[in-house]
């Protein structure tokens, strides 16, 4: 078992390494590519581009919540439905008359 570990050990090190290296790079490119041409951003190096990266995973990533339950898997059948039905009813598919736009 101990083994096992002092191999896998410096393997899991590496392969995050280069995990980090082709996620700071791919976002880099990306970035360098598209950006400056379009809207005239400045380039970003690659230090800027692993902490936009680890910005994205903050806002965006959800910290480590993945795959659970959504809203409407947690709802009764009955919460369900009055959900959808002031979803529908909002957005103006309840067969009623739609919401007139505001006036100016």
């Amino acid at each position: 078992m101990r083994r096992r570990l002092f191999f896998f050990a410096p393997l899991a090190i590496a392969g995050a390494v280069l995990f980090v290296f082709a996620g700071g790079t791919a976002v880099k490119l990306l970035w360098n590519g598209l950006l400056p041409p379009l809207f005239g951003l400045p380039p970003v190096t690659f230090w800027q581009a692993l902490g936009l990266l680890v910005l994205c995973r903050i806002l965006f990533g959800g910290m480590g919540r993945h795959g659970g339950p959504r809203m409407t898997s947690r709802m009764t059948p009955d919460e369900r439905a009055h959900f959808r039905q002031r979803i529908r009813r909002r957005f103006g598919f309840d067969g009623g008359e739609p919401a007139a736009p505001p006036t100016a």
